[in-house]
C-alpha cells in the first residue's frame, strides 16, 4: 500500500510540475499584454482631480449665489425686503451667467460628451434643467413676461456641485483598500552585492537578486528564504491574521510585513508580476467589470432620463395650456428635470460593488467575475475537490500503537523521526512535523540507510532502528498486535528497534479541521456538500462518512470531473465547484461558480470566477455570505433610487398643486443629493458576516 502511494504521489507531482511550468508561461504572457496598463490607482487620481475642479466651481458659486438670492424679486418678497440697485436686475443677469457657465460647465460638458456617445444620461439631465432655466430667466430680464428664477437657478449648481463632490468622495472612499494595497509596496531593497549591501529603488530589482530584509519592513518582492527564519505577518493579504512562522525555503510574498528577524531572501516575481500586483489588478478588474446588476441600473437610468424628459415636456405644455403661466409651467418643467437626475441610481451599484470587492480582498477572496460572485446566493450544492481542498494533501499521523512498554508514544514518534529526518518522502515528512509538535529535539543518527521496498534504518542512541512497511513485517514473520485501530485510509509503518517490533504509526492526508465547520455551516444553510476525488471508493467513503457528506465521486480522473457537473446541473442544481485549479480547471470553469482554492502566487492565471487565497474551505461560506449580501445590497439600492424618483417626479410635475403641495428646483436638488447620500451610507454597510 506504501508503495502504491509513493507511485501516485510521484505520478501526481510529475503532472503538477508539468502543469506549474505551462502556468507559469500562461502567467508571464498574461502580465506582458497587461504590463502597459497602468493600474495602479489611475481612476483614483482621476476623481482626485475633478474634485479639486469641483470644489473651485464651487467656491466660487457659493460666493456668487449670495448677491444673487438678495437681489432676486421673489425672494425678497418671500422675506419681506427691498434692495433697491440701479441695474439691479442686469446685474443679477450678469452673476447667473457667470454661475451659469462657471459652475455649470461639468454639466453642460458632460451632456454634450453623452449626446456625442449616443448615450444619454445623468449630464444631459442636469444641463437641460439649468439650460431652460438659464435661457428663461434671461428672456424675462429682456422683456418676456414672468419671474425669472435666476436663484433657482444659482442654488440648484450649487447642490449639485455638492452633490457630484460628495459622490466622487464615496468612489475615492471605496477604492481606498486598493489604494491601502498599493501603498503595501516599499519603494527601496537592501540588495545584497557580494559583501556589501546597498540600497536600491525597487523598479532595479532583478529576477534571482539577492536581498536582506530587517526586522520589521515590508518585503519588497516575491522570492524564497535563502537564510534566516521567523515570524511574517501576512494579514493584509490573505486574512490570515496570525503571524506566520517561515523559513529557509519558503516563499515570501511582496508587502506582507516581517516580524523581528533578518532574513536573506531570492527574488522570484517582481514588478507586475508579484502576487500583490495581480491582486491590485483583479481588485481594479473586478471593480470595473460589470455584472448583471451594474447593467440593469443602467437600462433603468436610461428609462428614467427619457421618462424625465418626456414628463418634463409634457408638463410644461399641460401647466401652459391649464394657467397660461410660462413662469409657473417651466419652473415644473425644470423641477421634473432636476429631481429625475439619476445620481443616486448611477451610484447604486458601483459603490456597492467597489466597497464588496476591496472587503473581499481583505479576507482573501479575489473576485474575479462579478456575476458568479454575485449569483452565489442561489448556489444549492458546493462540489469540493478532496485533496489539497477539504484535506491537507499531505500525511499527517492518525494514531501510534505502542507495542514495547519501554518506551512510550512520544519516545516512537522521537525515534521514528530521527531516522526519518534525511528522508523526502511524504509519510517521513508527516512523521517528522508530528515529532516538531513535541518541541523536542532529535536524535543523531548514524550509518543511514535506505533500503528500497523495505523502508529506511539508521543508529539511534547506539539501538538500530527500522521504519519498514508491512510487506517487510510478513516476510520476517513477525507477530502483529490484535487490537490495531482500523482505519481503512490509513497507512501503517512499523518501527523494529533491536530487531523487536515496538510501535506501529498509522499515516493518512488528514482532514482539515476547518473542513468540519465549513460542511456544517453549508448545512445549516440548507446547501448540499458533495466531494470529488480521484482517490479510491474506500478512502473516499472513509472521509465523506468522516465529514458527514451528502454524496462524493471517488476514482475520477480529471478531465471526467467536468462531466460530474454537468451530471448535477442536469439535476437541476446550482453548482459551486471547488478545487485546487491545477487539474480542476475544466470542473471549475463548467461549475456555475468556480472557486480555486489556495492558488497562491498563480493567482492571475486560473480559470476560476473567484479565488481563495487561504487553502480555507470556510471562505466558501464566507463568501456566499458576502455574494448574498452584495446582492441584497445592490437591490437594496436600486429600489431606494428608483423609489424616490416614482414618488417626486410626480410632485414635482405639480400633481398635487390644487392642494399646494408643489416641490421647488431647489428643493428638488437637495432631495436628489440626499438620495445620493442615503445610498452611499447604505453601500458602506455592507460587512462580511
Amino acid at each position: 500500500m506504501k508503495e502504491e502511494h509513493q507511485h501516485n504521489h510521484d505520478h501526481h507531482h510529475e503532472e503538477h510540475m508539468n502543469h506549474d511550468a505551462k502556468k507559469e508561461q500562461t502567467v508571464k504572457q498574461h502580465h506582458q499584454e497587461n504590463h502597459k496598463k497602468d493600474h495602479q490607482g489611475g481612476h483614483s487620481g482621476h476623481h482626485e482631480m475633478m474634485i479639486v475642479d469641483f470644489r473651485k466651481r464651487l467656491i466660487v458659486t457659493s460666493i456668487l449665489t449670495i448677491p444673487i438670492l438678495l437681489l432676486s424679486p421673489m425672494i425678497q418678497m418671500w422675506f419681506n425686503f427691498t434692495l433697491d440697485i440701479s441695474f439691479g436686475i442686469y446685474i443679477l443677469f450678469l452673476l447667473s451667467t457667470i454661475v451659469f457657465l462657471y459652475g455649470g460647465y461639468p454639466f453642460l460638458k458632460g451632456a454634450l460628451d453623452e449626446i456625442k456617445a449616443k448615450n444619454i444620461g445623468m449630464m444631459t439631465l442636469i444641463a437641460m434643467a439649468i439650460s431652460v432655466a438659464y435661457i428663461f430667466s434671461s428672456l424675462t430680464v429682456f422683456g418676456l413676461e414672468g419671474n425669472d428664477f435666476f436663484w433657482e437657478l444659482a442654488t440648484l449648481i450649487l447642490i449639485m456641485l455638492l452633490g457630484h463632490i460628495i459622490e466622487m468622495r464615496s468612489i475615492i472612499n471605496a477604492s481606498s483598500a486598493l489604494s491601502a494595497l498599493i501603498k503595501l509596496m516599499p519603494h527601496e531593497a537592501h540588495l545584497i552585492d557580494g559583501n556589501d549591501v546597498r540600497d536600491i529603488h525597487l523598479s532595479e530589482l532583478k529576477s534571482n537578486d539577492l536581498v536582506l530584509i530587517k526586522p520589521g519592513e515590508k518585503i519588497p518582492a516575491d522570492g524564497i528564504i535563502k537564510k534566516g527564519e521567523g515570524h511574517v505577518n501576512e494579514s493584509m493579504l490573505t486574512g490570515e491574521s496570525k503571524p506566520l512562522r517561515k523559513k529557509v525555503g519558503q516563499e515570501l510574498i511582496a508587502g506582507s510585513i516581517n516580524g523581528d528577524s533578518s532574513f536573506e531572501l531570492q527574488v522570484k516575481h517582481i514588478g507586475d508580476d508579484t502576487y500583490l500586483s495581480k491582486i491590485i489588478k483583479l481588485v481594479d478588474d473586478a471593480q470595473h467589470a460589470k455584472s448583471k446588476s451594474q447593467n440593469l441600473a443602467e437600462k433603468t437610468a436610461k428609462v428614467l432620463t427619457y421618462v424625465a424628459l418626456t414628463v418634463g415636456f409634457v408638463t410644461f405644455a399641460v401647466w401652459s395650456l391649464i394657467t397660461g403661466d410660462y413662469t409657473f409651467a417651466l419652473a415644473r418643467m425644470a423641477t421634473v428635470m432636476v429631481i429625475a437626475c439619476p445620481h443616486a441610481l448611477g451610484l447604486a451599484t458601483p459603490l456597492v460593488v467597489a466597497h464588496s470587492t476591496a472587503l473581499s480582498a481583505q479576507n482573501g477572496l479575489l473576485i474575479k467575475k462579478r456575476t458568479p460572485f454575485e449569483q452565489s446566493g442561489k448556489i444549492t450544492t458546493v462540489v469540493f475537490d478532496k485533496t489539497g481542498t477539504l484535506t491537507y494533501g499531505n500525511f499527517g499521523v492518525n494514531f501510534v500503537k505502542v507495542i514495547d512498554d519501554t518506551y512510550t508514544k512520544d519516545d516512537a514518534i522521537l525515534y521514528a523521526a530521527s531516522v526519518e529526518q534525511n528522508s523526502e518522502h511524504p509519510i517521513a515528512r508527516g512523521i517528522v512535523e508530528e515529532a516538531e509538535k513535541l518541541k523536542k529535539k532529535l536524535y543523531k543518527v548514524d550509518d543511514f540507510k535506505a533500503i528500497k521496498g523495505k523502508g529506511v534504518e539508521g543508529i539511534v542512541n547506539k539501538k538500530r532502528i527500522e521504519i519498514v512497511s508491512g510487506k517487510e513485517i510478513e516476510n520476517r514473520e513477525l507477530q502483529l498486535p490484535k487490537d490495531l485501530p482500523s482505519h481503512e485510509i490509513s497507512t501503517n509503518v512499523f518501527m523494529i528497534i533491536d530487531d523487536k517490533l515496538t510501535a506501529v504509526i498509522g499515516l493518512s492526508d488528514q482532514i482539515r479541521e476547518t473542513s468540519f465547520e465549513a460542511i456544517k455551516a453549508l448545512k445549516s444553510m440548507g446547501i448540499e456538500t458533495w466531494m470529488i476525488t480521484g482517490d479510491n471508493e474506500k478512502t473516499a467513503k472513509e472521509v465523506a462518512q468522516t465529514l458527514e457528506l451528502d454524496g462524493y465521486f471517488s476514482e475520477v480522473l480529471p478531465h471526467e470531473k467536468q462531466e460530474k457537473i454537468k451530471e448535477l446541473q442536469e439535476k437541476g442544481y446550482y453548482v459551486a465547484m471547488t478545487g485546487d485549479g491545477v487539474n480542476d480547471a475544466p470542473a471549475l470553469a463548467e461549475a456555475n461558480v468556480g472557486i480555486a482554492i489556495g492558488s497562491g502566487t498563480d493567482v492571475a492565471a486560473e480559470t476560476a470566477d473567484i479565488v481563495l487565497v487561504n487553502s480555507n474551505p470556510m471562505d466558501v461560506v464566507k463568501l456566499i455570505h458576502l455574494g448574498k449580501a452584495t446582492h441584497r445590497k445592490m437591490i437594496e439600492n436600486l429600489i431606494w433610487a428608483t423609489g424616490y424618483n416614482v414618488v417626486a417626479i410626480p410632485l414635482a410635475a405639480g400633481v398635487l398643486a390644487s392642494i399646494n403641495i408643489i416641490i421647488s428646483p431647489a428643493i428638488g436638488a437637495v432631495f436628489m443629493s440626499l438620495s445620493t447620500v442615503i445610498v452611499a451610507i447604505n453601500a458602506k454597510l455592507l460587512k462580511i458576516k
